[in-house]
């Protein structure tokens, strides 16, 4: 009985580590896992993916998972240890992915209108006495200001570099009170009047407009970014060619043409969305130039850095920027 128990269990620890010693594109078959950053709340996330998720699930023929973080680095941590193996990401967490979560761009949104790229928004409520950024940055030691989570393109990023780093400003003491979360609840805060200002993205405030013109309304938009480039689509690289082929011709030809087009546009039109187009890691490229900027203006503003080192730490950035002009 023993012998039998001890050649069972080992049959078993041999299938075990035969299965974790299989390549990844080898265990992929039963599941892919889909990461979502957390631009607004998980439920409102999977109300309006989860018909396009499903979709998924059918054309790739294996079961399609969604993955909600209450963070953005959660999504990426995921993917980092292969917990999620396709995310839609922004462009500051899809640097973030590609850098550290062997990930890889292989396609971007494409607006319901079919122009490309979002901006970022700081907006008051609409009864606010500020009218214009300069009131909000000049009365800002008295203002709540709402912020995006660190590894947002439009609610951190974006604002970083064109709001405060322009106006040699650092948000955490500038402001009475700082305060970061998702845009979604940067503009239910801004709609009753829980802080001053906040910063969300312009297709998140679009998706309220149409769900929500109640509150919508209630805001006064202060600044416009210059235009973001379209969400991008990020895969693992160890994905097999025949999954990664079939994820891009599923989202390239979703709601473009066939006999189910109309429904599968109807539900991209309730994200805000006309499609999707191939794209790659070069879509990132002004992002590592804004993160480089941004840091030229914190190294250059640092009066108690000595002068030897803040000249090689310019000219190290200087060396990064030219070095991404010429890729």
């Amino acid at each position: 009985m023993f012998q039998k128990l001890l050649a069972a269990t080992s049959l078993t620890l041999a299938a075990a580590a035969f299965t974790l010693s299989m390549p990844v594109h080898a265990q992929e078959a039963a599941a892919i896992n889909f990461g979502f950053i957390s631009t607004e709340s998980s439920q409102n996330l999977r109300q309006d993916w989860q018909p396009v998720i499903d979709d998924m699930s059918k054309k790739l023929g294996v079961k399609v998972n969604a993955f909600f973080a209450p963070d953005y680095a959660g999504v990426i941590e995921a993917m980092r240890f292969n917990k999620v193996q396709v995310a839609w990401l922004g462009n500051k967490s899809a640097l973030e992915a590609v850098d550290r979560a062997n990930g890889e761009i292989f396609a971007q949104t494409v607006n319901a209108d079919g122009s490309f790229g979002y901006y970022s928004m700081i907006a008051v409520h609409k009864d606010s006495p500020a009218k214009s950024l300069e009131d909000v940055l000049g009365n800002a030691k008295n203002l709540t200001f709402g912020i995006g989570d660190p590894n947002s393109t439009s609610g951190f990023l974006v604002p970083s570099y064109y709001v405060f780093a322009q106006h040699n400003m650092n948000p955490k003491t500038a402001f009475k009170t700082i305060r970061s979360s998702n845009h979604e609840a940067n503009i239910l805060a801004v709609a009753n009047k829980q802080v001053d200002a906040a910063v969300f993205a312009s297709d998140t405030y679009d998706r309220i407009s149409a769900r929500q013109p109640e509150v919508a309304s209630q805001l006064r938009v202060v600044w416009k970014s210059p235009l973001i480039a379209s969400d991008p689509l990020v895969w693992r690289k160890d994905l097999s060619v025949e999954m990664k082929k079939k994820l891009k011709d599923f989202f390239l030809s979703y709601g473009q043409a066939g006999s189910d087009a109309a429904r599968e546009k109807s539900l991209l039109a309730k994200l805000t969305l006309g499609g999707f187009q191939e794209s790659s890691n070069a879509q990132l490229k002004p992002i590592r130039q804004l993160e480089l900027y941004k840091e030229k203006i914190k190294i250059e503003a640092d009066t108690a850095m000595k002068e030897d080192e803040k000249k090689a730490k310019l000219t190290d950035i200087a060396r990064k920027l030219s070095e991404i002009a010429k890729s």
